[in-house]
């Protein structure tokens, strides 16, 4: 069963790859190069493409694996064909509907592992799965784009800090670092509930809870120790724990910002977020993930480096850009940032070891 699972394992990859590639297409498209729209629907449905159709499917994936129960790939099926139905055009509300039964499978994937494993870590991993599925079904029922990815925004932070609180016990956390992590979290929660009633405080809540987030994970994470051991340990450690500067950068955006909606500012409170900490925990799981799902081991090299740099370096254009009304150097950044996403995506295929 083991060997049948891992080649079916490859087209929902292959789905959210593609995924990735046209949402990428899609926010050059939106930041504004007048480049070919492939398909009319693509450049509205960005965002959702991004979380939902790549972020989500290759979460749920990750997970289906992990857990080894066939009825699980439902949850990246769903969710990817969800984001295909976007990008053809369909009604939105279709894509929403899949992508909210694709969230609502990885619940019940975290159902079962909280059950097996109850712990602070696994609750915290499944409180994310549940923010995903909440605001896929706030972006079901028409809620606003501003609104809906707040939640979403909750799906990633929760299950990246879950996952590092998870290897953080191995250095014993005391019960005060524990609390920490509850209050930064629930921080964190209380302004997603928040800015369903009131939008600009909500959000500057999550600003709060995403810098205490931020505190805890560089104080805390097992990634300061993994700096001396060299290689790929330490390319690791360098992807998270410069991740953690993007996490709090937007948290102090969205206390300065919080009240925005839309425009340049906006883009900076979502970018440094979803680009430079969730883009830079990706390519630190990627040497991870990507041998669990296909079964191929990957060979380190010290070029993985060449897209985590330049990561940060078209994202700082970016976000200056944003802050300073620099059309030019907002557009650039944004054009980069598409060159980063494929310069990952090389370096990791070139990386992956044959059998």
């Amino acid at each position: 069963m083991k060997s049948a699972l891992r080649w079916e394992r490859a087209p929902l990859l292959l789905m959210a790859v593609a995924t990735l590639l046209l949402a990428a297409w899609a926010g050059i498209v939106r930041i504004g190069w007048g480049w070919p729209v492939l398909f009319p629907a693509l450049p509205m449905s960005h965002g959702p493409l991004m979380v939902g159709g790549f972020l989500g499917t290759l979460i749920a994936l990750e997970r289906a694996v992990g857990v080894q129960k066939p009825w699980a790939y439902a949850g990246p099926l769903l969710s990817g064909v969800g984001g295909l139905l976007l990008i053809a055009g369909a009604p939105a509300a279709w894509g929403a509907a899949l992508m909210l039964l694709g969230s609502i499978v990885l619940v019940v994937v975290f159902a079962l592992i909280i059950r097996t494993v109850p712990a602070l870590y696994t609750v915290a991993i499944g409180l994310g799965a549940l923010l995903w599925a909440v605001g896929n079904g706030l972006w079901l029922a028409g809620w606003a784009i501003p609104q809906v990815v707040l939640w979403w925004a909750g799906f990633l932070v929760m299950t990246i800090a879950g996952e590092r609180l998870e290897l953080s016990r191995m250095l014993r956390l005391s019960s005060t670092a524990t609390r920490l992590f509850g209050a930064a979290t629930g921080l964190f929660g209380a302004g997603l509930l928040v800015s369903l009633v009131d939008y600009p405080s909500g959000v500057h809540l999550t600003g709060l809870g995403m810098l205490a987030l931020a505190a805890w994970l560089a104080r805390y994470d097992i990634a300061w120790r993994r700096l001396k051991a060299g290689g790929q340990a330490r390319f690791v450690a360098i992807c998270l724990l410069s991740g953690y500067g993007w996490l709090a950068i937007s948290g102090v955006l969205a206390l300065v910002y919080g009240g925005v909606t839309a425009g340049p500012f906006y883009d900076a409170i979502l970018h440094s977020l979803f680009l430079g900490f969730v883009l830079a925990m990706i390519f630190g799981h990627a040497p991870i993930v990507f041998p669990a799902v296909l079964g191929l081991p990957i060979r380190y090299s010290p070029w993985l480096y060449s897209h985590l740099i330049l990561l940060h370096l078209t994202l700082l254009l970016r976000i200056s850009g944003d802050l300073l009304l620099w059309i030019s150097g907002r557009q650039w950044g944004g054009l980069l940032n598409g060159v980063v996403v494929l310069l990952f995506l090389g370096n990791t295929i070139n990386s992956l070891k044959q059998k």
